[in-house]
């Protein structure tokens, strides 16, 4: 019995996923973002929200306790405001400095990578050839965003498993926002804070 009939050819104008960050930036980049993880269909696996208040069950406390541990993980990140939802989390991630990549040994290259000067954009060009997805500056890649976000939903689900759960926890992907000014860190964290209340 013949299964399939024809075989899809890669087009990618059709099967190509578009990225939601913002192209060329450097999610290693020193600064502040504001993450949100949602759980597949929304479903609610870390608790419920009672009289304002979010209790967690077992789930949602393995969810809180691998958040706390992304600062011991990665010693140039500092966790701000976060809570844990029924459904989702919000989380305020603080990246202190900028990892090095060695690119080699030579010195030239070696400081361009160190020495951002007074422009401190974030930004590496080494040409054409040293620029990875969204055309983002190379960098190490265990210390972007997204593999802290990658990273931590990994530990989250590895250990609910642990606990017989065999279903899809995540939504694919996630939701960041960069913070850029006092005023919208100080409405973020507000937002966050309150989240339950307003659940």
């Amino acid at each position: 019995m013949k299964l399939f009939s024809f075989i899809i050819k890669y087009n990618p104008k059709i099967h190509h996923r578009k990225s939601i960050r913002k192209k060329g930036y450097d999610y290693a980049r020193k600064g502040l973002y504001f993450i949100t993880i949602c759980c597949q269909d929304r479903i609610c696996r870390f608790g419920k929200v009672v009289y304002g208040k979010m209790q967690l069950n077992a789930f949602g406390q393995i969810a809180h306790d691998e958040w706390m541990r992304t600062c011991k993980l990665r010693d140039n990140v500092e966790l701000g405001e976060f809570v844990i939802m029924p459904n989702h989390m919000h989380g305020i991630i603080r990246i202190t400095r900028r990892d090095v990549l060695d690119f080699g040994n030579d010195e030239n290259t070696r400081r361009g990578v160190l020495d951002f000067g007074n422009d401190n954009r974030g930004v590496l060009d080494f040409g054409n050839n040293n620029r990875g997805v969204c055309d983002t500056p190379l960098r190490s890649p265990s210390n972007t965003i997204g593999a802290m976000v990658r990273g931590y939903k990994s530990a989250v689900t590895r250990q609910i498993r642990l606990l017989g759960f065999t279903g899809k926890l995540w939504q694919r992907n996630y939701h960041e926002r960069i913070i850029r000014t006092d005023l919208a860190y100080y409405r973020i964290s507000r937002y966050i804070r309150e989240n339950p209340g307003n659940w």
